[in-house]
This record gives structure tokens, sequence and C-alpha cells, in this order.
């Protein structure tokens, strides 16, 4: 297999709902996201694909959807008071943690028939999650 690996920074706030820790306050990350691309065989160039694609693809649908966004739970209360206060809000099923945030990067890139094997958020410079392509 061969793979290519893009980084595409971010910012965005969340907080997490029933959680007893820090992050039930509303509060920002400066997140950095890997994606992975996979595939068997590489293109006519010798290419898995062109980072430039990956760019286009994703990193164009992370900075209007995702960036300096904030990012919560579909059922948190501060949803409809902040679209009230015309701030911008995403909304997620679940809470809005590395996991399901990478989840989510990564359904995006699958939707649009990228063959994404895993999506790596980095909350911090020390803790990351990822989400990988069922085996």
């Amino acid at each position: 297999m061969f793979s290519v690996t893009r980084l595409i920074h971010f910012c965005y706030g969340h907080r997490l709902l029933d959680y007893e820790g820090k992050c039930k306050h509303p509060h920002g990350h400066n997140g950095r996201i890997e994606i992975t691309i996979e595939t068997k065989g590489l293109d006519a160039r010798g290419m898995v694909m062109d980072f430039g694609d990956i760019k286009k693809h994703v990193q164009s649908w992370v900075d209007e959807e995702l960036d300096h966004k904030m990012l919560l739970n579909a059922r948190d209360p501060l949803v409809e008071i902040l679209r009230t206060l015309g701030e911008p809000v995403v909304t997620l099923e679940g809470n809005p943690t590395a996991e399901n945030i990478a989840k989510h990067i990564f359904e995006y890139a699958r939707g649009k028939k990228l063959p994404v094997s895993a999506v790596r958020l980095w909350e911090t410079e020390n803790s990351f999650a990822e989400y990988r392509a069922a085996p």
C-alpha cells in the first residue's frame, strides 16, 4: 500500500456535556489534522493523490465549515443561544471530542469518495485521537 498524509491546521471551540473536567466549559484549541489517503497503486503521475487535491477537497471544507467555529453536541443548550447571537456553530450528534471530530472529518472525506484510511486530530501538541477505516 502507498499513502500520503496532509496536515491541516484550524482553530475551534467546544465544550463537552455530561463531563466533569475542565472541558465542560467552553474553550478553544489550535487543532491539527493529519489526513491519510491510501491506495494499492499509484496513478499515471506516480502519486497516491496530489497534495493539492487533498487541499482542494478537504482543507477548503475545514476552512469553511470548521475553522473558527464552535463545535457542540446537537443537544447542547448553547447551540440556540449562540445561533441567536449570530455566532457560527457546528453540531455533532455526540460530544465534540477529538475522537468524534476526527470521525466527522473522515466521514466527510469518504463522502467525497477520497480513499482516506485515517484522520488524526491533534487537540493539543501532546494529545491526539484517530479515526481509521475498518479493516
